[in-house]
């Protein structure tokens, strides 16, 4: 709603912010490779005070809320698809767990033929998305996109911040350095690859969604808009294969997120970041850890009491304020990174400016979320600082391999 037809632009605008921090991040992931991935690196940056701790919660406060939303969306499309739009809500709430609780047990036991199922069905996905797409652009009423239409520029860019929660899985990939075979030239790789795709899938999506559909229609099919975009052009078919490629997405981004939090709150736990139970190896299983299973029992509760929807903005606002924190600590470690100050600086100043674009509109027109946001890197600093009276620990890092 904020940046009506013109969503394209703040795709664009996102996509730039996020190839500036996917430059930035694979600098870092290929002079430190760890599987505490932008932890580690918060930490190198900052040190092991009060501050980095707030840091590092913070960020693992977005990692709940980002998987939490996509959950959610799965279960709005397998509703639509399975059981259609005048099911009871609660059937939302039932497939989103279902989905969290089935990729948690499959990460735990650290099935190595599930990764690559995953990436079959990815692949797949971007296949169907980019036919889509493609099908799209060729049936679209430019009328419906004419500039004229456009709201303010000012609320065009205050919406990048929620058009850049479509990136954050390119964060994922900060965590699988400990993993990734020769880092210093695959997590390059990797991060512009996927990247530069993405970002012309998410352009070209959104040109083709809002050339079809009026801004009020969108509004009125939020939770399947891209679906409903395919009614038109494919009939209930195309309807029916983009909520099966929606589903296999938001699968593949839910189980994204919880194989990152395995790293995460290993390395957190093993580093004094987090209570030791959250690095300890469940009884019965080779993998995983205790952490893994802790956070999905908090994504459970933040997909099924709260209004997620109505949050997800925070977790990709709090996402930019994390990453404007890791470019500050990286100008920093350039000399060691090997990484342009030049564009370090740009990225900084991109995704600032992208993030107090957002907190100046949400104040103005939703100051009950800005308050939320407010509360939210609050909580962080509180949480870390009970964990620390309690613990009486400093954050530390190893030197990695090498």
């Amino acid at each position: 709603t904020i940046a009506g037809a013109a969503v394209w632009v703040s795709f664009l605008v996102g996509g730039i912010i996020a190839l500036l921090q996917g430059y930035s991040f694979s600098k870092l992931g290929a002079r430190y490779p760890s599987a505490g991935g932008m932890i580690d690196w918060i930490v190198r940056g900052y040190g092991g005070g009060l501050f980095t701790g707030g840091v590092v919660v913070l960020g693992y406060f977005s990692i709940i809320i980002v998987t939490a939303m996509v959950a959610v969306s799965f279960g709005n499309y397998a509703v639509e698809l399975l059981l259609g739009a005048d099911a009871p809500a609660i059937w939302v709430n039932i497939f989103a767990s279902a989905i969290v609780i089935l990729l948690t047990f499959i990460n735990s036991i650290g099935a190595e033929t599930v990764t690559r199922a995953q990436t079959a069905v990815v692949s797949i996905v971007l296949v169907v998305l980019t036919g889509f797409a493609i099908a799209m652009l060729l049936q679209i009423n430019p009328a419906l996109l004419a500039p004229a239409n456009y709201p303010p520029m000012s609320n065009i860019l205050a919406s990048v911040a929620l058009t850049f929660f479509a990136y954050l899985g390119f964060g994922v990939i900060a965590f699988t350095g400990g993993d990734l075979e020769n880092p210093k030239k695959n997590m390059p790789r990797a991060m512009y690859i996927s990247l530069g795709f993405t970002m012309l899938l998410y352009v070209t999506l959104a040109i083709g969604v809002f050339g079809t559909l009026t801004v009020e229609e969108v509004i009125a099919n939020a939770d399947t808009a891209l679906a409903a975009a395919a009614l038109p052009i494919f009939g209930q078919f195309g309807y029916t294969m983009i909520s099966i490629a929606a589903i296999f997405a938001t699968t593949g981004a839910i189980n994204s997120q919880l194989y990152a939090s395995i790293g995460a709150t290993f390395f957190m736990a093993k580093e004094g970041h987090l209570p030791p139970v959250f690095g300890l190896k469940r009884r019965r299983n080779k993998g995983g850890t205790q952490g893994l299973v802790i956070s999905a029992l908090l994504i459970l509760f933040m997909a099924n009491l709260f209004d997620v929807a109505a949050i997800a903005s925070i977790g990709s606002a709090v996402a930019l304020a994390i990453y404007v924190l890791i470019t500050i600590a990286h100008l920093r470690m350039a000399d060691e990174t090997k990484a342009s100050k030049p564009v370090l600086v740009l990225a900084l100043i991109a995704t600032s400016v992208a993030i107090l674009l957002f907190a100046w509109y949400t104040l103005q027109t939703s100051p009950q979320t800005f308050a939320i946001l407010v509360a939210t890197i609050i909580l962080a600093w509180v949480v870390e600082a009970i964990w620390r009276s309690i613990s009486k620990r400093r954050l530390e890092v190893s030197e990695p391999a090498g």
